[in-house]
């Protein structure tokens, strides 16, 4: 198949729908983006891996980055795409995360030989996997000179409604130590299951904040998202590990955000003096043990909404009926932007609650009302 970027928007998006490209293995839909985007005359078209810039050189005083991820999660029985309320609604893998968003920057990366504002058009790969993988951060790397601008707009679903800025993500190993012993002789060892009791209870007592930031406000997180420990079912475990996700928001540094996970895990323990007495009594008079691990982590990013080219975007889509801006509130690309310097938001069709489920569905005039919002930018 060739990708017609000439064909109304919705029909765009199934079609990229229609081409799997579950992360590490997006070549196909990339080479069908780079065939259709070298066949636009008025772009220039650069390849590295699977990612594919495009951009416009046309001298303007201003340019930005429109980018957006060409690969899905996994497939679960929604590729191929369907229609759905007699055409209103788009249903398949990647109709909110984010193929519906792609085919709103391929479309207009095509219609807009003459944009007010040079414009790079950025679609990357191995966005929804761990982010050493991440094809924005390979482009930011490898050639940083295609990125250069003054503001960016990543196609994240946001329900059509500018999102400022994102949470940052930490995640961590905490691991707790105990001594082993045959079950049927428990006294003889030290549970490191149970001795992790202390930290489970400060994570269910643990009340999310709300905190403010340049007037939009982002809710944090703290969960345990897994546990491992055992040997073996006639063995007291010599070891437990909780993994924790802090999702932070843009008030906080990376390190400082570090800090705070690291204080509230010392604090977990030692808030419960009679654990320690037991583990201090403990055969061999082992002590609390406990280790973190870091194992991922991405900076948050502010919203940038101050910036003039900011602005004006925000008033070009509330002029198109959407909602005023408000916080992103999972991590996205824009914290990369964020790094270079470069101001960026959110802005793309679907609801972020859709992505990734089962029935993950777009309608169709969102994804209309999104390309009119960032067409009526580009050339006002």
């Amino acid at each position: 198949m060739t990708l017609d970027l000439a064909a109304p928007v919705e029909v765009l998006a199934k079609a990229l729908i229609d081409l799997p490209s579950v992360s590490g293995d997006e070549r196909e839909i990339a080479d069908q983006v780079e065939a259709a985007l070298r066949a636009c005359a008025h772009l220039e078209v650069t390849r590295l891996g699977n990612n594919v810039v495009a951009r416009t050189t046309l001298g303007r005083a201003e340019r930005v980055v429109v980018a957006g991820h060409l690969d899905t999660v996994p497939i679960a029985s929604n590729v191929p795409g369907r229609w759905a309320d007699d055409g209103a609604t788009l249903w398949g893998r990647g109709a909110v995360d984010m193929k519906a968003g792609v085919a709103v920057q391929l479309s207009l990366a095509a219609a807009l030989t003459e944009p007010t504002r040079d414009v790079t058009w950025v679609l990357y790969d191995q966005e929804e996997v761990e982010e050493t993988r991440n094809g924005l951060g390979r482009v930011s790397r490898e050639r940083p000179d295609l990125l250069q601008a003054d503001f960016a707009v990543l196609g994240e679903p946001t329900g059509g409604v500018i999102e400022g800025g994102c949470n940052g993500t930490l995640r961590v190993d905490v691991t707790v130590q105990g001594k082993a012993a045959h079950s049927a002789r428990s006294w003889k060892g030290v549970n490191a299951i149970h001795h992790a009791a202390p930290l489970l209870q400060a994570l269910e007592e643990y009340e999310a904040e709300t905190i403010e930031v340049d007037g939009l406000k982002y809710r944090e997180g703290l969960n345990a998202v897994g546990i491992s420990g055992g040997i073996a079912g006639n063995v007291i475990p010599d070891s437990v590990t909780v993994t924790l996700n802090y999702r932070f928001s843009p008030a906080w540094p990376l390190e400082e955000a570090k800090e705070r996970v690291e204080k509230f895990v010392q604090a977990a323990f030692t808030a419960h003096p009679e654990t320690l007495e037991r583990w201090q009594a403990a055969p061999d008079e082992l002590a609390l043990v406990y280790s973190l691990v870091w194992t991922d982590e991405a900076q948050a990013c502010r919203p940038g909404l101050d910036a003039p080219l900011a602005r004006s975007f925000a008033a070009a889509v509330e002029a198109t009926g959407a909602e005023s801006p408000r916080a992103k509130l999972g991590w996205t690309d824009v914290a990369r932007f964020g790094v270079l310097g470069i101001p960026a938001v959110n802005y793309g069709p679907g609801d972020p609650e859709l992505a990734h489920a089962d029935d993950e569905r777009c309608a169709v005039s969102q994804i209309r009302e999104v390309r009119a919002g960032l067409e009526a930018w580009l050339t006002s």
